[in-house]
């Protein structure tokens, strides 16, 4: 069963060597809401390649997202898109509501193993959010939605793919995500999971799946604050 804490006992991670995070609404908090500005330039790209008009456009967005796990991957099932041209549209936003996180930061240097970043994002777009941030030089390693062709989390061949290509010892790694559905997979795999999960939303709506759920047996720790959550591992 999942625990909502930020203070976890550091000895269900003492056997962790690899540290995966997922980029987006994880690295940095909900309620940045960066995604915000690449959701609006994935509507305008879907309008503007099936000449919708807005409202439909960002209907049929959500029910590629929903269906395929992004709404690149429903594109090139239904229309043949090059993703390169929706991945440069997608990623052309502003990154300065991202500010320094040196706390953050020193607590993902101090992790004892190796760290990625997971994202079905691309490695431009996470490299500059990480820069944002002030972490970038504290990962190992990156793994996008290019180096898993264009497969998204959840997908399991994904994860399989990450895992083998970075020779993860998932019985001694944990994964740290914002949505329930991409962390199946990972439990599955013997990894800890931890699912970034803010308390209080205030004008931002999330789907109901991706709520979590307090018997979500694939989630073993939630928090809203990863810093300190990093920070008590480190402790322990």
């Amino acid at each position: 069963m999942a625990k909502m804490t930020n203070t976890p006992d550091p000895a269900d991670f003492s056997h962790v060597r690899d540290w995966v995070f997922d980029l987006d609404n994880t690295l940095y908090p909900h309620h940045v809401n960066l995604f915000a500005q690449i959701d609006r330039n994935m509507t305008d790209f879907v309008a503007t390649l099936l000449q919708l008009e807005p409202e439909e456009a960002r209907k049929l967005q959500k029910q590629y997202y929903h269906e395929h796990g992004t709404t690149l991957r429903g594109l090139m099932i239904h229309h043949k898109i090059d993703p390169n041209a929706f991945l440069e549209k997608a990623h052309a936003i502003d990154y300065s509501a991202l500010l320094p996180h040196p706390e953050l930061g020193e607590a993902i240097k101090a992790l004892s193993g190796r760290k990625f970043i997971f994202t079905n994002g691309t490695v431009s777009h996470a490299e500059a959010a990480a820069r944002a941030l002030g972490i970038l030089d504290h990962f190992d390693d990156i793994f996008d939605i290019v180096a898993a062709d264009y497969v998204p989390k959840p997908a399991g061949e994904t994860y399989d793919k990450f895992t083998q290509l970075k020779r993860i010892d998932t019985a001694h790694a944990a994964m740290f995500e914002d949505l329930p559905r991409n962390l199946i997979a990972p439990r599955a795999l013997g990894m800890k999971t931890v699912l970034l999960a803010p308390r209080n939303l205030g004008e931002f709506v999330i789907e109901r799946w991706e709520e979590v759920r307090e018997d979500d047996e694939n989630i073993d720790y939630v928090t809203d604050d990863l810093a300190t959550f990093l920070q008590t591992l480190n402790r322990g």
